[in-house]
């Protein structure tokens, strides 16, 4: 049951680490009133450090955890990748390359210090309905001050 558990877990930290980073891609070019809105740069910094963080903290494994900052990464090369067809997503001039630039590198950085933080930190069971039980009682145990 742990390894079924532990897959799917697994399936649904790729699953939202590559909609979240599509997401993000097709959000760079976002203006409003003809002004570029960097909020996929936002948005990427916020999700690749919490997903890793949840990731691990749901499913106990460390390497479901690495698995959004992997998908996220994948995604974001592929969409500077050029087409059989010419198309591209990701440009790279004026405004919106320094947009994608912004979105790229401070993405990667967020995603590697999420994973080196759910790597190097102690491991952390994985929460269920089994193994969650109430906190330690406060003080000594024996009634009385000290």
């Amino acid at each position: 049951m742990r390894q079924a558990e532990r897959l799917s877990w697994a399936l649904t930290a790729l699953v939202v680490g590559t909609w979240l980073a599509l997401v993000e891609v097709f959000w760079l070019p976002l203006r409003v009133g003809g002004v570029l809105v960097p909020v996929s740069v936002v948005v990427a910094v916020v999700g690749n450090l919490l997903l890793p963080a949840g990731a691990l903290r749901w499913s106990g494994s460390r390497l479901v955890a690495v698995l959004p900052a992997v998908a996220w990464l994948v995604v974001a090369l592929g969409a500077m990748v050029r087409r059989p067809e010419g198309d591209l997503v990701m440009t790279g001039g004026g405004a919106t390359g320094v947009v994608n630039l912004a979105f790229l590198m401070i993405g990667v950085l967020a995603a590697a210090f999420s994973v080196g933080r759910v790597l190097a930190g102690p491991r952390r069971p994985a929460v269920s309905p089994q193994n969650a039980r109430a906190p330690d009682p406060a003080g000594s145990g024996t009634g009385g001050a000290r």
